[in-house]
């Protein structure tokens, strides 16, 4: 069974903001994770090992139907890369999660997510049956009522894929390191569902994933609807405090049962 971990210090490695710590998890090598982080708190997500991808999407918890939208985000910045001040956007232009703070420097938009399909196209059939973004994703936001209609093209923070003038790209070597992070303030309540890639055909992880870390601080901008309590647990979860809970799912879900 996979599971997430809960940290015991609040700044043992990387750069948290201040702030009460709502939540704070270690999610292991290949293992998906997910959270409701309400209006006004961040979210900070620490590479503990380096240049490890973090597959990212964004929901509005109450109608999931505003998602993230790499189109829209890319067309109000100007730019493909995220970092510092970007602000990831829905479908209908809304605001998101605003990037507060960030220690690596971009991340990437136009990668996408692996999954079995492409790692097969890509690297060769015998590649099928490994574990991939995309099954971790329909198996995270299977708890939140998610279906694979509901997939959109992600956010990869900590992947390196710059773009050539003529318009190539590619995965290349991260330009991450380990402590490095990002931290992202919820404009509104939303559900953030992640992937901690898997992917080691290709350079995204260094060819060996690793840990992440998730940190989850009070903010001023506290949903109303919370009474300024606890970030709140993912649907059908239970209570907050139960170890297992906001995390990786049960054992015959786990990314190891897939391989």
């Amino acid at each position: 069974m996979t599971t997430t971990t809960p940290t015991t210090g609040a700044t043992d490695a990387g750069p948290v903001p201040a702030g009460e710590v709502l939540r704070d998890e270690v999610v292991p090598a290949r293992a998906p994770w997910s959270a409701v982080v309400l209006a006004g708190d961040v979210l900070t997500i620490v590479d503990l090992g380096g240049n490890q991808a973090v597959d990212f999407l964004v929901y509005d918890a109450h109608d999931t139907s505003l998602r993230y939208s790499a189109p829209d985000t890319i067309q109000a910045q100007d730019s493909v890369f995220l970092t510092t001040g970007s602000v990831l956007r829905d479908c209908e232009h809304g605001e998101l999660m605003t990037v507060v703070a960030d220690t690596c420097g971009r991340h990437d938009t136009l990668g996408g997510a692996c999954s079995q399909e492409s790692n097969t196209l890509r690297y060769g059939h015998h590649t099928r049956a490994q574990h991939a973004c995309v099954e971790n994703f329909l198996v995270e936001g299977g708890r939140h009522g998610l279906g694979k209609r509901d997939l959109v093209s992600n956010v990869n923070w900590y992947m390196n894929v710059p773009v050539d003038p003529d318009g190539a790209l590619g995965i290349v070597d991260g330009i991450s390191a380990p402590g490095l992070a990002v931290s992202l303030r919820a404009e509104r309540d939303v559900l953030v569902v992640v992937s901690n890639c898997p992917q080691v055909n290709n350079p995204c992880n260094g060819f060996d994933p690793t840990p992440v870390r998730m940190v989850v601080t009070g903010g001023v901008g506290r949903s109303a609807a919370e009474g300024g309590g606890r970030a709140a647990a993912p649907a059908g979860s239970g209570t907050q405090d139960h170890p297992d809970h906001g995390h990786s799912p049960d054992d015959e879900h786990s990314p190891e049962a897939a391989r």
